[in-house]
């Protein structure tokens, strides 16, 4: 048996990006996982049945004691970014309370994910706290591992994230000095892969381990390298005089990054986040990827049902909307709708599944038509294609001009156009119920491409507006009409 596998381990941190994702590999490998949460019903419904959730605050002491019991190893995932008040206070006192709930518990190991940066240096708020918080949990904790990173590129990530919408949105960018920056970035996979493997380290004192792919780049390297993955052309233009501040409102501008944790990324920029030491490659079997592979690794994961976790999925405490009106996840943007119907869900989906040929649209046919026509003059597919069949579908199937990806009768049909587009689109529609009624969930998602790509989602936006509101409303009336 592996050393660790049977060991209680206890996750914090598991609704943001790092946790979320290290929860599922947990749960694979079968580790045994007590996950600490602050609202464990938003968590329960995304554990494995093995996974137990308990309530708990790093910042209520009391909390702890029961969270901490019987646990081997105890991963400290959370961070006050988001906070309002002073977080780097937070921080210490959340360190401070953890690691000695967990000493009185005889937790044998904390593992901490903190950042790079050169500890003499004058270091941003969120670097120094970030080290801080190491500091106080090995002062409080005999047995400390330390990971120190720096930009994170996975699909998802906050600083993928800004990387992405940069390029994709401004073809000229006006670049400040910390765009000049060096870091030295790892892929998400590999990140984990560390985290993962300090279950099998044998018992011993506290250790920083500093951890980063082979390459050492700016964070114009990184973009450069993104927009040639996308196959689009940038031009960036050099300027001395944006500080890490107004940077940080010039993002929130063009970017989908959340004010506050965005404002307090952006001050760190100024700071080189190097790797100066091996000890990680002396301890650990991991070979981290390039920047060219981590950033290839992501846009391929960008593919699946958007990301596996997202950073600001831990920001949000709203849960999940009816209704989402071009909102952007990720590179995504999204127009869902729902509506109910007495209805179960085999009789609901049944005008889904004859959607498209000689049904229709089921609202504004001719604007389809039109959309068709278009299409054709260039060089597409149009609709004349129609359907295999009137009444069923498979995979792979033409449905006028788009293609069949993903169906699952009764519950799920996924669309992907072949339309010309600047980007990649999808029609999904998600039918969920029981026999005394169900949930209908029609969404459209596009994957632009550039700003040509995002020019053409809001040009057309007010359009999805009139069609897809309409194409839900007449769908829901389908359930009940009689055939002809």
């Amino acid at each position: 048996m592996v050393a660790g596998e049977s060991q209680l381990v206890l996750l914090t941190g598991a609704t943001g990006y790092v946790g979320g994702r290290l929860l599922t590999l947990l749960q694979q490998r079968g580790v045994p996982v007590r996950c600490l949460s602050r609202r464990p019903e938003a968590l329960r419904g995304r554990v494995a049945a093995t996974t137990d959730v308990v309530a708990g605050d790093v910042l209520d002491p009391a909390s702890l004691a029961a969270a901490l019991a019987g646990i081997d190893t105890a991963y400290y995932l959370v961070h006050s970014m988001g906070a309002e008040r002073d977080f780097e206070e937070q921080d210490r006192i959340a360190a401070g309370n953890f690691a000695q709930a967990a000493r009185a518990a005889g937790v044998r190991r904390i593992v901490y994910l903190g950042g790079l940066g050169d500890p003499g240096a004058a270091l941003s708020k969120h670097l120094r706290s970030r080290q801080e918080v190491g500091e106080v949990l090995r002062k409080q904790h005999p047995q400390v591992i330390e990971f120190r990173a720096s930009i994170v590129i996975g699909s998802g990530s906050l600083s993928y994230e800004m990387i992405r919408a940069l390029v994709e949105r401004l073809p000229v960018m006006i670049c400040p000095r910390w765009v000049r920056v060096m870091a030295q970035p790892i892929a998400i996979e590999d990140l984990l892969a560390y985290l993962l493997e300090t279950l099998d380290l044998p018992d011993g004192p506290s250790q920083i381990y500093e951890i980063g792919g082979p390459d050492q780049v700016s964070y114009g390297q990184i973009m450069h390298e993104y927009a040639r993955q996308r196959g689009l052309q940038r031009w960036m233009i050099p300027v001395p005089l944006l500080t890490p501040y107004l940077s940080s409102l010039w993002l929130g501008l063009v970017t989908p990054l959340y004010a506050r944790v965005g404002r307090k990324l952006v001050e760190s920029l100024r700071n080189p986040t190097l790797v100066s030491n091996h000890l990680a490659a002396q301890t650990f079997h991991i070979r981290p990827r390039s920047v060219r592979e981590a950033l290839a690794r992501a846009l391929v994961n960008e593919d699946r049902e958007f990301a596996e976790t997202r950073w600001s999925d831990a920001l949000s405490a709203a849960g999940s909307p009816r209704s989402w009106g071009g909102v952007r996840f990720g590179s995504r943007l999204v127009d869902s709708r729902t509506a109910t119907v007495a209805a179960p869900p085999e009789y609901a989906f049944a005008p889904i599944r004859r959607i498209g040929g000689q049904t229709g649209w089921y609202y504004g046919d001719w604007l389809w038509s039109v959309r068709g026509f278009l299409d054709l003059l260039c060089g597409g597919v149009g609709v004349r294609r129609g359907r295999r069949d009137p009444d069923e579908l498979q995979v792979g199937d033409a449905l006028d001009f788009w293609r069949v990806e993903l169906y699952e009768p009764s519950q799920r049909l996924r669309l992907y156009a072949e339309m010309r587009l600047p980007g990649r689109a999808w029609l999904e529609f998600e039918v969920t119920g029981d026999e005394h009624g169900s949930t209908v969930r029609q969404t459209a998602i596009f994957d632009p491409v550039g700003l040509l790509g995002l020019l053409y989602w809001y040009g057309i936006y007010p359009l999805h507006q009139f069609v897809f509101a309409g194409m839900l409303r007449n769908l829901v009336r389908a359930v009940h009409a009689p055939r002809p």
